[in-house]
């Protein structure tokens, strides 16, 4: 009886494992994808590119590596990749796990070794978050490494989530419909930033990062506060998520579908200048709907995004 036990657990827990590398299986897959459709999207890499992948020990810049060393191998194209870590001398920064994990992957990679940690935490008072003066000083030193290096691109982890929280945070406390595009041209002019996660969710990174077992090193070290602000975002966007479904969706499909005519912004649109001529326009402004945001019947109220869904 007791032999006849064993083998039903046995079984039951090859199941088990068979329907968990399934389900890993396919989370690669669809990280896979995502990250090569925003990559083609906004032709964030071409051929002969060096990429620079800026790697801060966080779940989601090491997604970003793999995703983007399984890319390299399968892309019709040839372009390098190059890992850095800014090592900022914060306290008990544990800086033998990356350059280990990084030799594991045989990947090329550099450490840059600036002391950005006392600078901070001379010039911001105690019990203030540091993290705006950190990144401002993070963003030149990765910039001068991108040079040194080569590199004529410069790939960070941001994805889908940080990408909505920052429009609402432009929104809400800097007064501006701003978000966090997926490439632009940095504020020096000289280099070309992308963000091959743009349509990747945090909680797939996070399952990823579980999957991968990857080094994770926290990001309070500097015992700098949360950034409170984007706390409360995100609280406010998970609650969305929660009480309902697919609006956090459509209003991430909302920031590839802008249109400047129905805004406020003289210079995004010529409203000074704008002048009736007679024709008939499907687009134009339905001026006395009275409900021109209502909510459609339940069965359509989901848009289905194919590209950001599983």
């Amino acid at each position: 009886m007791s032999e006849v036990m064993e083998q039903q657990t046995a079984q039951a827990t090859d199941k088990q494992l068979e329907k968990q590398a399934y389900e890993n299986n396919k989370l690669h897959k669809r990280l896979c994808r995502l990250v090569g459709q925003a990559i083609g999207d906004f032709n964030m890499i071409e051929d002969g590119d060096k990429v620079m992948v800026c790697l801060s020990g966080g779940k989601d810049s090491y997604a970003l590596l793999d995703i983007l060393m399984t890319l390299r191998e399968r892309a019709p194209i040839k372009f390098e990749l190059v890992a850095v870590n800014l090592d900022q001398k914060q306290p008990n920064f544990p800086a033998e796990v990356l350059p280990a994990y990084l030799e594991k992957l045989g990947i090329p990679y550099h450490i840059e070794n600036q002391d950005t940690y006392s600078i901070v935490k001379r010039l911001i008072p105690e019990g203030k978050t540091t993290c705006s003066l950190c990144s401002r000083l993070r963003r030149g030193i990765l910039y001068r490494v991108a040079d040194e290096l080569g590199c004529n691109k410069i790939a960070l982890g941001h994805h889908r989530d940080d990408i909505l929280e920052t429009f609402f945070l432009n929104m809400f406390f800097g007064a501006k419909i701003k978000g966090m595009p997926a490439k632009l041209v940095s504020d020096d002019g000289k280099h070309m930033v992308i963000r091959p996660l743009a349509y990747v969710k945090e909680a797939d990174t996070e399952r990823y990062a579980e999957v991968k077992g990857f080094p994770i090193i926290p990001c309070d070290l500097c015992g700098s506060q949360e950034n409170l602000q984007r706390k409360q975002i995100k609280a406010m966007l998970r609650d969305w998520e929660k009480k309902h479904p697919g609006r956090v969706e459509n209003i991430f499909s909302s920031l590839s579908t802008i249109v400047p005519s129905h805004l406020m912004d003289r210079d995004a649109f010529g409203f000074v200048d704008l002048k009736t001529d007679g024709v008939a326009n499907p687009d134009g402004d339905i001026a006395f709907d009275e409900e021109p945001c209502s909510t459609p019947a339940p069965s359509t109220a989901t848009i289905s995004l194919q590209r950001i869904d599983s």
